[in-house]
């Protein structure tokens, strides 16, 4: 039986019952009207009653409307989705397949999706789909990132709040409640904006950071590491935002670089030995002075001591960085160089403070000359001013030497980079405010030597777009710098696309990784599960609610925010009182690091399918994550499980806005995504958005033009292809009474070459897909698929347009149909994982013409399995002889383009120069169809290449020679031009080749082949005109001929007889005879072409073209103008 039925079509929500009385439903998207390729009559009529039937019976009677709004019908489609539950039914029918395990990013829901999500979005969904087809069990899980600085960045907004104090004032129970009011604020927007880009994922049982099964999970991983000695307290100079007032983490504070000014100045400090002569320091910071405590130069350099002679003052610098103070250290008469001392003799030399803020401690061990290699000699003077409290060398180097010790490091500012009493000059000051009036005071004192400005990339906080400050912060850490060649090792084990990123960026950044600061200063997140006496000597790590309630006493827990838990103590087990929680919560990575368990809440449950789940088969988020997410989990991963959590890794690219700047909402640099998917359809959307350099990791530069294009380009042709193919039913059944069903068990014989070449490489490239895809390249398939909707309209559907009406018996018709289906039903399951919508609408219509299976369910296209390749159309021969015959066609089109020969004007020969006789062979066998499509009357064949006088030229390849020759290219390109043709038929036969003494191998050099007609160099239009490409040269007549022009004319009558049918909005079925009344035609030319192209013009319309009489009582449906070339008549179409 087959699955069709009469007066029924797919209109995105059922099947419809054809109405003549009916409308469309109403859309707001734009209507595409598809152009129909040259020769398939329009008129198809639009369905739209939405009636389901049950029984299906002849696909014949369905026509698919001329014009389509590709948003409306994704809508349509979406609703059919629904009602049948589309995606949840996908994992029942494969639940107990093997798993294809995926962890999906969490977001955060504070801010709207924009294309960078769309576009993971997209490559998630395409990859998991393909999964699903190919026999996996994809469960998906939505995550949301609902902690962290993003939350409490938008309530500190809201509510004004600028210093912890603010927050202690309102209680941290009311600001977490603020908190969780806004971290799902735009959930919804969210699961609709991922809906309609045809996402497929489980929203329902998401998985949130702040639920407590999560927290707990990633308690559960705390102690772990804790355990395992990977957490420890440390204090170190950090990343500080004193907009969020948390230190961040390394991998944080790379987000975020902006070119700024600052200021660059040169300070003095006396030597206490003899404060005539001074050290000079440079610095850009000067709000970092009042904590000055040390000097440092480097023990290697020379450093000299110098007589200004414009102020007789006594200056000590580097040797080679006299340029801080003087233009041209070399003109004479600026300075006197006294002496000349390592900077090792300088260490120990005691120096007058800048300020007396921490005079207590001179003479202690501060305000001294250290010595250490990490001072350079390329910018500044050669000696580093040092406030350990403020920059990680500057505390190092002074722990080093004893300047501090311990946690006694003078830091005197508060959380908020606020001066505090310590510093009374500048008390209650922000430090980038406090530059300015340092350097004034400085300048009064006669302490500021020079005072400039510099350009250079700083680090923002990528939250609140404030500078980032270096601060010391106690904090809690893991371990990374031990596990260094284990992240290695396991990241080696793993797949990246494109590759390029895991061995440089990724790898790079591994082998230089830093113990991670996973604790912040902040209140809504996971709170760091360590109860700590006041001593800091006993640390309990809790990993349970249960084992919290068990230490605490306190049962029925069932939050562990702060506020929930801050309260808890737990009694020491060594006299010390109570452990108190110490304050900090997790960075937010640390949870993000986390998910593969949380989101099962492993150990607490899942303990069994974990193991099947983890790692995860597929990842995949933006560049951005290499230094985030991507990082994390590794990290967490290897620590607990020895492994990576990912087998095969997708990284995208950066999607910036037309102009290749950052896409900016106050700039409105960028259309929105809505409006994109409203205006052109998520399937296009989508499509432009993979087939871009964007999944390689390159960035794309988003231009709607470039979406508009590829409707016109990829999606009205696909669709063309399909509406033909029922065109083509329906006139086979009006016409033979012919009833078509599709031969799903492949028993029919294909002797037609075309025919064998289109399946050949459809199956060709079932093969190449399934082999890319497992290696996850995505970039290398699109193209492919695209290419086969090219093959197929413009190749295929052109080249056997008569076949499929009909026009060489039903038997030939029918099996072109096969193959025509064949393909259009293969390219919907190849397609679905790419244009989930589309290939649905297709289906939906295409699946009427497949008899009927109770044993599967079929009702999406997306419940069918990806194609296997059918190894019976494998015909690698056909593929190269149609290849070639492609190449000549195209070679022959460009040469008709250049002479401006419409290819309506038919011309006498067409000449293939080629030496295999295998390729002679293969253009002889199909000369038909370059005759027919280059309008050529003959084909030659030959490889006489001296017959044609055919010469052969090599041009070296730029972009192979430019990077191994370098300025020896330009000797080998004049050298090329001094060649014999001996020489050159010599690399042609061996591919090689010494020239000016450089060896030149296979692939260095393009052989071109060229032709030269007699007359060419006299400046006379030449009778002949050649074109080449790799080892073939055609040459073609152009000479016009006055029976081949009558029969272009003939042909442009019969064009004009078919436009104007489809103006008139008719089907093929509809019986139209044709009259036609001259009004002028100079010389007859175009009668006489009609007389003598008689028998052609009545083959082609399937009746004469008569000369008007006037209507008799007949209706005129349409009647036009037409001018071909000189002549002009009217043309009139009139009912029978």
């Amino acid at each position: 039986m087959s699955l069709c039925a009469p007066d029924a079509v797919w209109a995105g929500w059922g099947w419809m019952r054809r109405s003549s009385s009916a409308s469309a439903p109403a859309s707001t998207a734009s209507t595409v009207s598809a152009q129909s390729p040259a020769g398939i009559p329009d008129g198809m009529c639009a369905v739209i009653a939405p009636v389901i039937l049950p029984e299906l019976t002849c696909p014949s009677t369905i026509a698919v409307p001329s014009n389509i709004s590709f948003p409306a019908e994704e809508h349509r489609i979406l609703s059919f989705w629904k009602d049948i539950d589309a995606f949840q039914t996908s994992l029942k029918m494969s639940k107990g397949r093997k798993e294809f395990t995926f962890y999906d990013g969490p977001p955060f829901a504070t801010g709207l999706p924009h294309y960078g999500h769309l576009l993971a979005g997209t490559i998630k969904d395409t990859v998991t789909r393909y999964a699903h087809q190919t026999g996996h069990h994809v469960e998906r899980k939505f995550g949301w990132d609902c902690h962290g600085l993003p939350v409490e960045h938008e309530i500190d907004k809201k509510l004004g709040i600028k210093s912890p104090d603010d927050v202690m004032k309102m209680g941290i129970k009311a600001y977490n409640a603020e908190c969780r009011a806004i971290v799902m604020k735009f959930s919804s927007e969210w699961e609709a904006t991922v809906t309609r880009i045809g996402r497929w994922i489980d929203f329902k049982n998401d998985y949130k950071t702040l639920d407590t099964n999560f927290m707990e999970s990633v308690w559960w991983v705390f102690k772990q590491l804790f355990d395992q000695g990977q957490i420890y307290r440390g204090f170190s100079i950090m990343p500080y935002s004193t907009a969020c007032t948390t230190p961040m983490s390394n991998f944080e504070a790379n987000q975020n670089y902006k070119d700024v000014i600052d200021p660059s100045v040169v300070v003095s400090f006396p030597l206490s030995s003899d404060p005539s002569v001074s050290l000079l320091a440079w610095t850009s910071t000067p709000w970092t002075l009042p904590s000055n405590l040390a000097v440092c130069v480097n023990p290697n350099f020379d450093y000299v001591k110098i007589k200004d002679h414009e102020t007789g003052s006594f200056y000590i610098l580097m040797a080679s960085r006299l340029e801080m103070l003087y233009k041209d250290p070399k003109k004479p008469g600026q300075y006197t160089v006294l002496e000349t001392k390592k900077g090792i003799e300088l260490k120990g030399l005691e120096y007058e403070p800048l300020y007396d803020y921490f005079i207590e401690r001179k003479g202690k061990g501060s305000f001294v000359v250290m010595a250490d290699t990490y001072v350079t000699d390329d910018s500044g003077t050669g000696i580093v001013h040092c406030a350990p409290a403020f920059g990680e060398d500057d505390y190092r180097v002074c722990l080093n030497h004893n300047v501090i010790s311990g946690e006694d490091v003078p830091c005197p500012i508060d959380a908020a980079g606020i001066f505090t009493g310590v510093v009374r000059d500048y008390v209650g000051m922000y430090v980038k405010d406090a530059d300015k009036p340092i350097q004034k005071d400085l300048k009064t004192r006669g302490r500021l030597i020079r005072q400039t400005q510099f350009s250079h990339s700083y680090p923002f906080c990528y939250r609140s777009d404030t500078p980032l400050i270096y601060k010391a912060v106690p904090s809690w850490f893991v371990r990374v710098t031990n596990i260094r060649e284990q992240l290695l090792e396991n990241n080696a084990g793993t797949l990246w696309v494109p590759d390029f990123v895991k061995e440089k960026r990724f790898a790079n950044w591994l082998d230089g990784a830093r113990d991670w600061n996973i604790s912040r200063n902040r209140y809504w997140g996971t709170p760091i599960p360590l109860w700590v006496s006041d001593d800091k000597e006993e640390i309990v790590a809790v990993g349970s609610v249960a084992e919290l309630e068990e230490l605490t006493g306190c049962k029925g827990i069932t939050d562990l925010h702060r506020d929930s838990i801050d309260h808890l103590t737990i009694p020491s087990r060594k006299g010390k009182g109570v452990l108190r929680r110490t304050t900090e919560v997790l960075d937010c990575w640390f949870e993000s690091g986390s998910m593969p368990f949380a989101q099962q809440h492993y150990p607490f449950e899942n303990k069994d399918r974990f193991s099947n789940v983890f790692p995860a088969d597929f990842i995949a988020e933006g560049l951005d994550q290499t230094r985030g997410w991507f990082y994390t989990l590794l990290v967490l991963s290897t620590h607990l499980m020895k492994k990576a959590p990912w087998k095969n890794l997708i990284v995208n690219g950066l999607v910036l806005a037309a102009d290749g700047k950052k896409m900016s909402k106050s700039k409105k640099n960028y259309p929105d995504p809505s409006l994109i998917l409203e205006t052109h359809g998520a399937d296009i959307l989508r499509l432009y958005l993979i087939n871009s350099p964007v999944v390689r990791a390159e960035p794309l530069k988003f231009d709607e033009k470039g979406v508009k294009a590829l409707v016109a380009a990829v999606f009205l042709p696909w669709y063309n292809s399909y509406r033909f193919f029922f065109a083509q039913l329906a006139l086979l059944k009006k016409e033979h009474d012919y009833n078509f069903v599709y031969d799903a068990k492949g028993e029919t014989k294909f002797d037609n070459v075309m025919d064998q070449w289109i399946l050949a490489s459809t199956q060709s490239l079932i093969q190449f897909v399934r082999d890319e895809m497992a290696a996850y390249r995505l970039y290398t398939v699109v193209p492919r698929l695209l290419n086969l909707i090219d093959t197929l309209t413009n190749w295929y559907i052109r080249f056997n347009r008569k076949r499929l009406k009909g026009e060489n018996g039903v038997e030939d018709a029918a099996k072109a149909l096969q193959t025509l289906f064949e393909v259009l039903f293969t390219l919907s399951k190849m397609m679905a994982p790419f244009t989930p919508f589309l290939t649905e609408t297709m289906y939906q219509n295409l699946k009427t013409c497949i008899p009927s299976s109770q044993a599967v369910d079929t009702r999406s296209v997306h419940f069918l399995s990806f194609p296997e390749v059918k190894t019976q159309y494998f015909n690698p021969e056909i593929e190269r002889a149609v290849s070639r015959m492609q190449r000549v066609i195209e070679l022959g089109r460009y040469i008709r383009e250049k002479r401006s020969l419409p290819l309506k004007t038919p011309l006498r020969e067409l000449i293939v120069i080629n030496k295999d006789p295998v390729f002679a062979s293969d253009i002889s066998d199909l000369s038909a169809y370059i005759r027919d499509e280059l309008n050529v009357k003959t084909v030659t064949t030959t490889g006489d290449e001296a017959a044609y006088g055919v010469r052969y030229q090599l041009k070296p390849d730029f972009k192979v020679l430019g990077s191994r020759l370098g300025k020896d290219l330009a000797k080998v390109k004049k050298g090329l031009g001094l060649l014999n043709d001996k020489q050159v038929a010599e690399y042609v036969t061996s591919g090689k080749l010494v020239v000016e003494g450089l060896e030149l191998g296979e692939g260095d050099l393009e052989v071109v082949r060229t032709f030269s007609d007699a007359n060419s160099a006299s400046g006379v239009k030449t009778q002949y005109e050649a074109k080449s490409q790799g080892d073939v040269l055609v040459i073609l007549d152009v000479a016009e001929d006055l029976e081949l022009v009558q029969e272009g004319l003939a042909r442009e009558l019969v064009n004009r007889v078919q436009r104007l049918r489809k103006k008139a909005g008719l089907q093929p079925v509809d019986d139209v005879e044709y009259y036609y009344a001259m009004t002028s035609d100079v010389g007859g030319k175009l009668a006489g072409a009609m007389s003598a192209q008689e028998d052609y013009l009545r083959r082609s319309l399937k009746q004469p073209l008569n000369v008007w009489n006037g209507a008799n009582g007949k209706q005129v449906i349409i009647d036009e103008e037409q001018e071909v070339e000189d002549a002009k008549f009217q043309l009139y179409l009139v009912r029978v």
